[in-house]
């Protein structure tokens, strides 16, 4: 027998699910999105005359007129043209991010056409440089390289061995103690330094002049040359090679002026990219009498009310959002890091009466502009880290800040203990465990009580 079950279930239209889609765009893929819609959409007319508003007609010609006495009268603008034509010719390019880009196995090739070796060693050379990491180590083991290359262990050893022996010094190392060690050896370098990075370049790392000292029976004062030679070398030599990193630029979303004592906040709708409606095809969706082209125009013309409709409900949520998230956090924006309040999204989300993922998906990729900087939003949701006998509580942001300033304001001589650093905070009114300082130190990247010593030597 068959039972029919009755359900209700909530489905989201194409308009909400486009809206929850802009909600969690940052600025500037909200900006791409929009140019993106304006290339299938003939009824969205990208309207960038907001960033010219200050040019007016006369300006403009004013401009036409420089440029074209430019035109007739600035030879290094001639020249710049000469070097635009010049930049088709590809070997012009070498060495550069435009064309043939300089690479560490290119180099290494380049240098093997000096040396009276056989094709088969070669090859083995160029396909060791290919394996290289991007410091310039070989990381996997010679007998793995020689069997997913093919070739005999004995062969693949002799073309590490030349590898090594070519330039920049220190290629080809499994681990930075050897990386140095080669380095060293090439210059020709015997001593101390040498001696130091083959056993005990821990103890350098950690400023233990004496201990090694002792154990090389050499003196203090060998030492500190020795560290010095050794500080000139390269630990990541084949890093040179590395390609730069684009530059993210990072556009605040929010700003937070102060008026009449109180902070607010300003969301930044004019930074991306405008549009309206396209005069023509609307005047031909009105007029048209071809059901075909009025039926896809209305169409268009639908899609871009819903897009304005998404917008105005993304910055409509974002001011919201912001505005809250300000006026809790009023200390901060007055006092800086250590005045942060302990604020959850759970919180905000109960305040403005909307889902917590509402919220999550608002301060995606969202950043805050302020006197104290520029933060991501969610740099201001924390849990409670410690709470103080008169029942004020503090952010793991704040607490995190709180140690931050003490490590800074130490004595580098009598550096503080982690024990010493919860102590000092629980007078302050921020009282949190020793065990839970040690994790705060660690999450920014701070060394140990031993680490952060300067010994007058």
């Amino acid at each position: 027998m068959v039972e029919l079950l009755q359900q209700q279930a909530q489905q989201l239209t194409h308009q909400q699910l486009q809206g929850l889609e802009l909600l969690q765009m940052s600025t500037q893929e909200l900006d791409e999105y929009i140019r993106g819609l304006a290339q299938e959409n003939p009824m969205i007319d990208l309207d960038d005359t907001a960033s010219q508003k200050e040019c007016n007609e006369d300006c403009s010609n004013s401009m036409l007129d420089r440029l074209k006495w430019l035109e007739d009268n600035d030879w290094q603008n001639r020249f710049y043209q000469r070097i635009d034509q010049d930049e088709l010719d590809p070997l012009t390019q070498v060495g550069t991010s435009g064309g043939l880009e300089e690479t560490l196995v290119r180099f290494v090739s380049r240098q093997l056409f000096r040396r009276d070796t056989s094709q088969e060693l070669t090859d083995c050379v160029c396909y060791l440089a290919a394996c290289l990491d991007q410091s310039g180590y070989l990381s996997c083991p010679i007998e793995d390289l020689a069997a997913a290359y093919g070739a005999p262990v004995p062969l693949m050893q002799e073309a590490l061995t030349v590898l090594r022996g070519l330039e920049p010094a220190g290629i080809g190392a499994v681990s930075l103690s050897q990386c140095l060690e080669l380095q060293l050896k090439r210059i020709g370098c015997d001593g101390p330094a040498l001696a130091i990075v083959q056993a005990h370049l821990e103890s350098l790392s950690r400023g233990q002049f004496h201990a090694i000292a002792k154990a090389l029976s050499i003196s203090q004062e060998a030492v500190r040359q020795a560290a010095a030679l050794i500080r000139e070398l390269e630990p990541r030599p084949g890093a040179v090679f590395d390609s730069p990193s684009p530059i993210r630029y990072i556009q605040p979303d929010v700003l937070v002026v102060e008026e009449n004592g109180r902070f607010l906040a300003q969301v930044r709708s004019h930074e991306r990219a405008g549009f309206r409606v396209n005069p023509y095809y609307l005047n031909l969706l009105e007029h048209s009498d071809d059901s075909e082209v009025h039926t896809y125009l209305a169409e268009k013309f639908r899609q871009v009310k819903e897009l304005r409709s998404a917008i105005a409900q993304r910055e409509s949520t974002l001011q919201r959002c912001a505005q809250a998230l300000v006026e809790q956090q009023q200390d901060f924006f007055r006092l800086g890091a250590a005045a942060l309040r302990p604020m959850t999204m759970r919180s905000i989300a109960a305040q403005l009466e909307v889902h917590e993922s509402t919220i999550s998906r608002t301060v995606r990729e969202k950043f805050l502009q302020c006197k104290q900087g520029v933060f991501p939003l969610r740099y201001f949701f924390s849990s409670v880290a410690a709470s103080s006998a008169g029942g004020t509580e503090s952010s793991g942001a704040a607490a995190r800040a709180v140690v931050q300033e003490l490590i800074a304001a130490e004595d580098k001589a009598h550096p503080l203990s982690d024990q010493q650093l919860a102590e000092r905070m629980a007078q302050m009114g921020c009282p949190i465990s020793r065990r839970t300082v040690a994790k705060y130190r660690e999450e920014l990247h701070i060394p140990n009580t031993s680490s952060r010593r300067i010994r007058n030597l």
